[in-house]
């Protein structure tokens, strides 16, 4: 197949690193594939591993929405006349749909709850765009159900999980690493992966932390990662006189082995559809406290590869967090998570199952022109 994903950017997230995934593993199997992405963040571009003569492109949109850009986007696909055009959620919906060239469109949505009324109002905007969609694809159950009952859809619906490449993600020694961070053998060392933003609520972690000490526990944070909200971090933890107990990485290309150099994973989301960072500790043997909030308990079995606690729950958090600091614990569970990914998350499943997908999707590019000549005669 010849295959376009369209991205909004290649900015750090899970959404983009999902999709780009997607391209390199699709390309290893044969496909011929393309990228396009509308806004100029190109984070994450050396991820990209597509063959010479594949089309890796930036629209360079100046605003939300930009006429020249989806001219650009209506010139690519025309030239390439993909069978398949793959969008990774609603905004590079908007540019694939009105530059569409025939091609089947699908998209895949990795959010669930919207909190502003700018979103509510954009995706009033997206909901026309997903019902011409050939297909919607879900990355988890409670999010399919979640949109299907609020009137966001495609022609065809499905759920794919995100998956993990358990060959890389194996253990790996951090210790030199965990030194290096400034952390002690003796500490609990407890992570956050995650782009620093609003919904990821990475404050509510700093106050873990400091309830963790008045326990008398030995914690401290990683933040893999960094963002808007890095200030309000910083200055919470100031402000509970914890600035020494947790360190902010910065945005890391290779997340592999600051995640091995935690005892235990957290996330504060007060909104997420499937982590695919919650996926990549657990293939690594960490158990994942989470907040119950979207595919979350699909993913975790509380008490078994981790924890889930209600959303914004500090007092509850904080007794999880507690729970895992007995190494014997921590253990136990770390294995069930790496058992768990290997059963159901992984990467091998998802591309499969996207392979499929895309095939039954696929118009042939001979019955498009046919099609195309036929409604240019009338």
């Amino acid at each position: 197949m010849r295959l376009a994903f369209v991205t909004g950017s290649l900015v750090h997230g899970g959404a983009e690193r999902q999709a780009i995934t997607l391209a390199n593993r699709l390309a290893e199997r044969g496909h011929e594939c393309h990228a396009i992405y509308v806004k100029n963040d190109p984070s994450q571009l050396g991820r990209l591993r597509l063959p010479a003569g594949s089309t890796v492109r930036c629209l360079h949109a100046k605003r939300y929405f930009d006429l020249r850009a989806v001219a650009h986007l209506h010139a690519l696909l025309e030239r390439l006349a993909p069978d398949v055009v793959l969008a990774t959620n609603p905004y590079a919906l908007l540019y694939a749909s009105l530059a569409s060239s025939g091609a089947p469109l699908a998209v895949s949505l990795h959010s669930t709850y919207i909190r502003t009324l700018k979103e509510q109002l954009q995706m009033a905007a997206y909901r026309p765009l997903f019902w011409r969609a050939a297909c919607a694809i879900f990355v988890c159950e409670r999010q399919r159900r979640h949109w299907l009952a609020r009137g966001l859809f495609g022609r065809r619906n499905c759920v794919i999980y995100n998956g993990v490449d358990l060959a890389y993600w194996q253990a790996v020694n951090a210790g030199a690493l965990r030194r290096a961070l400034g952390f002690a053998d003796t500490d609990y060392v407890i992570g956050l992966s995650a782009v620093l933003r609003p919904e990821k609520n990475p404050a509510q972690l700093i106050d873990a932390v400091a309830r963790l000490i008045n326990m008398g526990l030995p914690a401290r944070a990683l933040f893999i990662g960094d963002g808007e909200e890095r200030a309000r971090v910083e200055a919470r933890a100031r402000a509970l006189g914890v600035a020494d107990r947790f360190v902010i990485s910065g945005f890391q290309e290779v997340v592999r082995p600051f995640i091995a150099a935690c005892d235990v994973m957290a996330l504060t989301s007060f909104t997420e559809a499937f982590s695919l960072a919650a996926i990549e500790a657990m293939a690594l043997g960490r158990p994942v406290v989470h907040p119950a909030v979207g595919g979350a308990a699909e993913m975790i079995h509380s008490g078994q590869e981790g924890w889930l606690f209600p959303v914004g729950d500090t007092a509850t958090l904080v007794d999880r967090l507690a729970s895992l600091a007995d190494p014997v614990v921590r253990a136990r569970m770390g294995d069930n998570a790496r058992t768990t990914v290997g059963a159901r998350f992984s990467e091998r499943t998802m591309v499969e199952r996207y392979e499929q997908l895309l095939a039954e999707l696929a118009t042939p590019r001979s019955k498009r022109a046919q099609l195309r000549n036929r409604a240019t005669a009338h």
